[in-house]
């Protein structure tokens, strides 16, 4: 059959939701906009991330600058490894708590001040996008690893007297400041998306779009934004008459819309450059890790994780986040332990084509696959189980980005 494209998202969403067809075209062109400023808030966070990354790159060439910050970096990792040993439950998680860390004691405050100064500071905003999304997005990479794992931790990351203070510290706490509303991590993604794990009923579904075309990865984008509301996963809950998931959504949403109108109520201007900011850029960030995460399905079997999710193996993969298969084979898994595991899911990898890549990230995959439309380029990085010509992973690499699926 041929899926509709590409008004898959908005189509379920009005759906369960329980309106009528009219609504759809308001829905529809209610999230473009927020679409389209969502590309056009991550633009400028982007050049400025890139280009201090740039700049970094150059200091790190003069010696007494990177001796310094090496030493620096060094103590700062010894006296964490000491705290980690003390307040988590697992200190193999220490590198979570270097962020977590990191970000109170920049973005936290700086943020403060900002509210306690009233009328923005350019160098507040440039600080507070830096402090959030680091030199080349590497902090927000490490963020969203982080709550990630966090979100499968019933009581997050921390042990004893600390959890009561600290669980949940990223999604309940830090994750405000990203645009990240309360429970889109621990009851949307834990009980809705590795529930479905990216099928037809998944609120993250790709399915009905070309994952190698600009336009449909807008639409995708544009749709994304009911979940990041929390919208879209609320109606799947309320659909499904889950009540104890969709009271937890509706209070997480609710927390987040009142912080969202609080900061708008004391100052528009902060709200537009610390608040709705931030949530364009997650809007945009998460649609693209979501796009690629399961962007290869398998057309005759569409609902099959092990065919649609995608590995990605990199010399930066932090808290092994490109090992997504193995996460949604065992999602309680520790990180550190998903290299072993990705060994013995050889063989049923294999029967059943999961494609695994070598030497890229998630954001190379996005650029090669959507924007660029390199399929040469994705064909030289891929790892067939068999031995494949490169016509032959150019052929592969087709279908599994086609949108035809078999009954």
């Amino acid at each position: 059959m041929e899926i509709h494209n590409p008004e898959t998202g908005a189509a379920s969403l009005v759906m369960n939701l329980g309106a009528r067809p009219k609504p759809l075209f308001l829905f529809r062109w209610l999230a473009v906009p927020m679409g389209l400023a969502s590309m056009a808030a991550a633009l400028p966070v982007a050049v400025l991330s890139f280009g201090c990354y740039g700049a970094a790159m150059l200091l790190r060439r003069v010696r007494p600058f990177r001796d310094t910050y090496e030493f620096l970096s060094r103590a700062y990792d010894r006296i964490l490894d000491r705290l980690g040993k003390e307040v988590l439950q697992d200190p193999r998680d220490t590198p979570a708590l270097r962020l977590m860390v990191s970000l109170t004691l920049t973005a936290v405050p700086i943020f403060a001040i900002q509210l306690v100064l009233g009328k923005p500071r350019l160098l507040f905003v440039i600080a507070f996008y830096l402090s959030l999304y680091g030199l080349r997005f590497q902090r927000f990479v490490r963020m969203f690893s982080a709550s990630h794992l966090e979100a499968h931790r019933r009581h997050g990351f921390f042990s004893g007297k600390y959890e009561k203070v600290f669980g949940r510290y990223l999604e309940f706490f830090l994750g405000y400041l990203y645009g990240n509303a309360p429970e889109l991590g621990r009851t949307a993604h834990v009980c809705l998306h590795h529930r479905e794990n990216s099928g037809p009923d998944d609120t993250r579904n790709n399915m009905g779009y070309d994952r190698t075309s600009r336009l449909d990865f807008v639409w995708y984008l544009s749709d994304n934004i009911w979940t990041v509301l929390g919208i879209a996963p609320y109606a799947y809950f309320r659909a499904r008459g889950d009540e104890k998931h969709r009271r937890r959504m509706l209070w997480g949403m609710t927390r987040y819309y009142a912080y969202f109108a609080a900061v708008f109520i004391y100052d528009w201007r902060i709200g537009t450059l610390f608040v709705l900011v931030p949530l364009l850029c997650m809007n945009f960030i998460n649609a693209i890790t979501a796009w690629v995460q399961h962007a290869f399905c398998d057309p005759e079997r569409p609902g099959d994780y092990f065919a649609n999710s995608v590995t990605v193996v990199d010399e930066v993969n932090f808290l092994n986040e490109g090992y997504h298969l193995c996460h949604h084979h065992r999602a309680s898994l520790h990180w550190t332990e998903m290299p072993v595991h990705f060994e013995r899911l050889r063989d049923r990898m294999r029967e059943s084509g999961s494609l695994v890549f070598r030497d890229l990230d998630f954001l190379g995959l996005f650029l090669e696959l959507t924007l660029f439309r390199r399929m040469d380029v994705l064909a030289e990085k891929l790892v067939p189980w068999e031995p494949m010509n490169h016509e032959q992973k150019l052929a592969l690499l087709m279908k599994r980005t086609s949108l035809r699926t078999t009954d």
